[in-house]
């Protein structure tokens, strides 16, 4: 077998294949009874119009057989005119339509058995037509339930085209949801980080440098100033502690006096909670 042979080989038998696969055995089923009717119309056309043919011919040997009659009638009026040589013509005549009224029935009678033998046809094929019809529903019947069996024993085990498409369009999804919730992690983490102002910004690196030291200046300078007045409270505690106490007795509105290492120690808290 030659290249070519071999190549057109291999793409009838490719072709064949896929034609197999697209075939619908219920869509052929019904091509094929829709042919078969087309068929018996085409056989009902064909009796009708012979049909019409040989009523024509009935009609034409009906005029001939008046002639006839027509003509019997000149020739005895002829005889009984003497006119012998009327007569024999009216005769004459009268034969040859009598000849044609012969031919005339030979071609009815040859319509009419054509006839017949397409109506016995007609019958045949219009039995045959109705027993397919039975066997094309029945078996359009088997193929949908086999169909439909199929499906669902596809859908159960996962298997078929259509589960295949559902399997990728799942796995599609939940590779888009994996990438859509990397990205809104990695967002919040560039928020949280400042990159997103940082990226809005104007300011190049010295600037955002400059102003952190300022910033620490500030807290530092308001930490110091925080400092004095909290050691300037202090002071006027000792001094108020080294003023003479009045009587508590004589004065009860009078505080009760506090050790310095118990003032002390409580500064200290203050600063430890401020710092």
């Amino acid at each position: 077998m030659g290249i070519l042979s071999r190549a057109s080989y291999v793409v009838r038998s490719k072709l064949n294949a896929l034609l197999n696969r697209a075939e619908d055995p219920t869509e052929t089923l019904e091509y094929s009874y829709e042919q078969m009717r087309d068929e018996l119309q085409d056989v009902k056309q064909g009796i009708a119009d012979l049909t019409t043919q040989k009523k024509r011919l009935e009609i034409q040997k009906r005029r001939l057989e008046e002639n006839v009659e027509k003509h019997n009638e000149q020739a005895r009026e002829a005889v009984r005119q003497d006119r012998d040589d009327l007569a024999r013509q009216a005769l004459e005549k009268k034969q040859a339509k009598m000849n044609q009224i012969e031919e005339l029935e030979g071609q009815i009678a040859d319509l009419q058995s054509t006839q017949d033998d397409l109506v016995e046809k007609k019958n045949e094929l219009q039995n045959r037509i109705e027993e397919f019809r039975t066997k094309k529903e029945t078996m359009k019947a088997r193929y949908e339930a086999a169909e439909a069996s199929s499906r669902v024993s596809e859908a159960m085990t996962g298997v078929g085209d259509e589960m295949n498409d559902v399997s990728r369009a799942i796995e599609r999804a939940e590779e888009r949801t994996d990438e859509m919730e990397a990205r809104s992690e990695a967002m919040d983490e560039l928020v949280d980080t400042g990159a997103f102002e940082d990226a809005m910004s104007d300011k190049d690196s010295i600037d955002r440098e400059l102003e952190s030291g300022r910033t620490n200046a500030e807290v530092d300078s308001e930490l110091e100033t925080l400092k004095t007045e909290m050691g300037g409270g202090a002071d006027e505690a000792s001094e108020a502690d080294s003023e003479p106490a009045a009587d508590v007795e004589d004065d009860p509105t009078a505080e009760v006096d506090v050790s310095d290492t118990e003032v002390e120690a409580e500064l200290e808290e203050l600063k430890d909670d401020e710092n």
